[in-house]
């Protein structure tokens, strides 16, 4: 589960411009799609939805209600508004992590577990 900062309306229109098209939905400083209000990435709730298969219900609870269903809803709405831009994005930080796996090698962790037959 993931927690999120929640800005003042003061301190968030210092580090976002509207999104008019979607409610709920702002970009920060560098154009990426937050949800108002809060540090939560719009490409955080679609992989919520993408990667583990969660409703904007198991969101809801996953992110300890901290957003709210029409702000989860407003986010995948956008992601599916912007679909190929945000698949580019998301490919991006899936190539940037298989990138660092590569570099880092096999974790201590998952070696240990492997030599004792455990993986």
């Amino acid at each position: 589960m993931r927690e999120h900062v929640v800005y003042s309306r003061e301190e968030e229109s210092k580090l976002s411009k509207a999104v008019t098209s979607v409610p709920h939905i702002r970009l920060d400083a560098e154009g990426r799609a937050t949800i108002e209000g809060t540090s939560c990435k719009v490409v955080e709730i679609a992989l919520d939805h993408l990667a583990h298969g969660w409703s904007p219900e198991e969101i809801f609870i996953q992110h300890y209600r901290q957003i709210s269903l029409a702000q989860i809803h407003a986010a995948l709405s956008y992601y599916y508004d912007h679909k190929p831009e945000m698949d580019v994005e998301i490919g991006a930080q899936v190539r940037r992590v298989e990138d660092l796996r590569a570099r880092e090698g096999e974790s201590p962790f998952l070696a240990r577990m492997k030599a004792e037959g455990r993986l």
